[in-house]
């Protein structure tokens, strides 16, 4: 059975930090759903905080 982890992806930097791994595909993929798991959708102070110092992001998530 495949494994999969998170990391984030930033527009201007080559950086993918694994945020999680050791996943399901079904884990990961709820991860990703979810808005605050992306600059463009997040409404939580602390993600807007981290917008404002590392720039524009994205949760993804590839296979272990």
């Amino acid at each position: 059975m495949s494994t999969y982890r998170i990391v984030r992806l930033h527009k201007d930097n080559r950086n993918r930090p694994c945020l999680r791994q050791g996943l399901t595909l079904e884990e990961a993929q709820e991860h990703c759903s979810d808005p605050e798991t992306s600059s463009s959708t997040c409404e939580g102070e602390r993600a807007k905080k981290y917008t404002k110092r590392h720039g524009d992001w994205f949760d993804a998530y590839e296979e272990e």
